[in-house]
């Protein structure tokens, strides 16, 4: 009889320590998410003045050909530095973003049967069991260049949340994340709205979003991404033609507070 005692506390003591342990390294996860979220932030913000900046570059370069007074060459090199200084803050959000929703994993048992059978009763959804990733095609979701969610997706997306409401749900967080293709934003009304690609993409997110909280997503659990045309999932076709399979939006299914 001592002998099972002694083993019983045995294993409670492991169990503490383990669960001690998974506490701290979890914490640990969620500072550095929030260290490596914040850095993030402030790049996406640089790289959405330096974009507006290129814009205006290029329009000055085009009013200015044919004329002499203004220095071309000039105003050249100084885009050639923006588009590369720009390129490589988008490569390094990327990496950096990749490395936060790598977090994604595979779900409980009954969770992802849910969402299986919810993928395969719509032709708009893919699901991903192995990192709990819910797929939109956009071009089924939104009209083109547009953020609003048409009326025929509102009905998928709150079979989702039906599903993300679920007791087998409720302990997770869910990421919504835009993706455009490469296609520039061309009706002046629309960029009016949304003036590059990744003002489209988080447009996009955020709208998909207030699907969800007005059906009972709690808004703690909920926050966007917005990727625009830099996180292709297939290659683009040459010349800024793009891809239908780039217009997406994802929702991640990931641990609370990660």
């Amino acid at each position: 009889m001592r002998t099972v005692k002694l083993s019983l506390i045995f294993l409670l003591c492991v169990c503490v320590f383990l669960a001690t342990g998974c506490s701290s390294e979890l914490q640990d996860l969620r500072i550095q998410n929030d260290t490596q979220r914040g850095q993030i932030a402030k790049l996406e913000s640089e790289l959405q003045v330096g974009s507006l900046q290129l814009e205006q570059l290029r329009r000055q370069l085009a009013s200015a050909q044919g004329k002499s007074d203004i220095n071309i060459e000039s105003l050249k090199q100084e885009i050639a530095a923006l588009e590369e200084d720009l390129a490589k803050k988008q490569e390094l959000i990327a990496s950096m973003q990749e490395k936060l929703l790598l977090g994604g994993a595979a779900l409980p048992v009954e969770l992802s049967a849910m969402l299986e059978d919810f993928a395969k009763g719509s032709d708009m959804v893919t699901y991903d069991a192995s990192r709990g990733l819910v797929k939109f095609k956009s071009d089924l979701l939104f009209e083109k260049g547009s953020d609003k969610v048409q009326s025929s997706a509102i009905q998928a997306v709150k079979l989702l949340c039906g599903i993300l409401n679920s007791e087998e749900a409720k302990k997770f967080d869910v990421i919504i994340a835009g993706h455009t293709d490469d296609i520039p934003i061309g009706r002046p009304e629309t960029r009016a709205k949304h003036p590059t690609n990744w003002h489209l993409s988080a447009h996009r997110a955020i709208s998909v979003l207030n699907v969800m909280g007005s059906s009972k997503i709690d808004s703690q659990r909920m926050s966007v991404r917005g990727f625009g045309e830099y996180r292709p999932f297939v290659e683009n076709k040459p010349n800024k033609k793009g891809n239908p399979q780039n217009r997406r939006v994802e929702i991640y299914i990931v641990a609370k507070g990660v």
